[in-house]
């Protein structure tokens, strides 16, 4: 199995002494997060996209190319492109920019988000939310096969025999589809052929794995080969050196930044019992020591049928940059060793 880590490029406190930490400064921070992680030879490194005051990641593509320009082995993608409030032309002509810079080292990972702030910004209609991802990824994979192209949908303009430049250093530029809980997403991937990237943010894990089989499934029979159906795992999680120190150096951040989604959406004001069951076994965190860690990866990956890919959302607004560091040392030096053969 792969390992590597995603960012959603939060706002940060710094718990040692209350001061936010700037914009620009954040920068410096995530790209010394990113050459390290390249340094402990960890296989991949994802950006997020949001459009809130929260977070600084809203251009990923920028964030991206300044990434690829400083590292060497590393894997760099999207996590996820919000492709639904995009172009898929311009993003397209992005990626492969970006691909042609890293030398064949990049991943475009596409969804819906998470969150709904993009649709307002770019005057699109909430009401739309599914049609205007899957009318888009349909022109996307168009684009990605080359040739002249003639398409037309109900939410961007026709192309009438229009190609589509710069091709990509890789061929074809692998496009993951990042999915969270409903089966038609998972289905839809599967019939395409295209790689599973699964955001667990809640519950219990093995609870994917009838849509994880359900993937395989209707790729079985769209007639795609095993090897092109790939599963990955976007996840919260946190290594430190033991269960309990990484639990205290985590939990302020996940309490605030779950206080903060449960007021806008309605929900029951999270605590740290939530947090302790949610770290737990079974839980939907991955927490704790090396060990401890990598043995839930190799139990969540035997009860999902074999996962390919495990990214671990390590960022959050009140983690000091110094621990983040040490978090990622550890998840390239002694985790990915444990689970190099899973």
């Amino acid at each position: 199995m792969h390992l590597g880590v995603d960012s959603f490029v939060s706002t940060v406190t710094d718990p040692t002494d209350g001061r936010v930490i700037g914009a620009a400064e954040r920068m410096e921070h995530l790209l010394e997060e990113i050459t390290l992680a390249d340094r402990v030879g960890l296989y991949s490194f994802g950006i997020g996209e949001h459009h809130r005051s929260d977070y600084y990641d809203s251009a990923p593509q920028i964030i991206l190319a300044a990434a690829a320009a400083l590292t060497e082995r590393i894997r760099l993608g999207s996590a996820v492109k919000v492709l639904s409030a995009d172009d898929p032309v311009r993003v397209f002509q992005q990626f492969a920019t970006l691909d042609l810079i890293a030398k064949g080292r990049i991943d475009l990972v596409v969804g819906r988000g998470s969150f709904t702030e993009a649709f307002p910004l770019f005057g699109l209609d909430l009401s739309d939310y599914d049609t205007l991802f899957s009318e888009k990824l349909e022109l996307l994979l168009q684009i990605r096969d080359g040739g002249e192209i003639t398409w037309s949908g109900r939410h961007r303009p026709p192309l009438v025999r229009q190609s589509v430049f710069p091709r990509p250093f890789q061929d074809p530029l692998p496009i993951w589809v990042g999915v969270g809980g409903t089966p038609e997403s998972f289905a839809r991937a599967g019939l395409l052929g295209l790689p599973l990237m699964i955001a667990i943010i809640g519950g219990e894990p093995r609870q994917f794995a009838p849509h994880v089989e359900l993937y395989r499934r209707a790729g079985a029979q769209a007639g795609h080969p095993p090897e092109k159906l790939q599963v990955g795992l976007h996840v919260f999680g946190f290594v430190g050196e033991t269960v309990e120190s990484a639990a205290d150096t985590i939990y302020p951040g996940w309490e605030e930044m779950f206080v903060k989604v449960a007021r806008e959406r309605g929900f029951a004001r999270p605590n740290r019992r939530q947090f302790d069951a949610t770290a737990g076994p079974d839980g939907a965190f991955f927490l704790g020591d090396p060990q401890t860690v990598a043995d839930k990866i190799r139990r969540v990956s035997d009860q999902l049928g074999g996962v390919d890919r495990l990214s671990l959302q390590m960022t959050n607004p009140r983690l000091a940059h110094a621990d983040l560091l040490r978090g990622i040392e550890l998840l390239g030096t002694e985790v990915a060793p444990l689970v190099a053969d899973v």
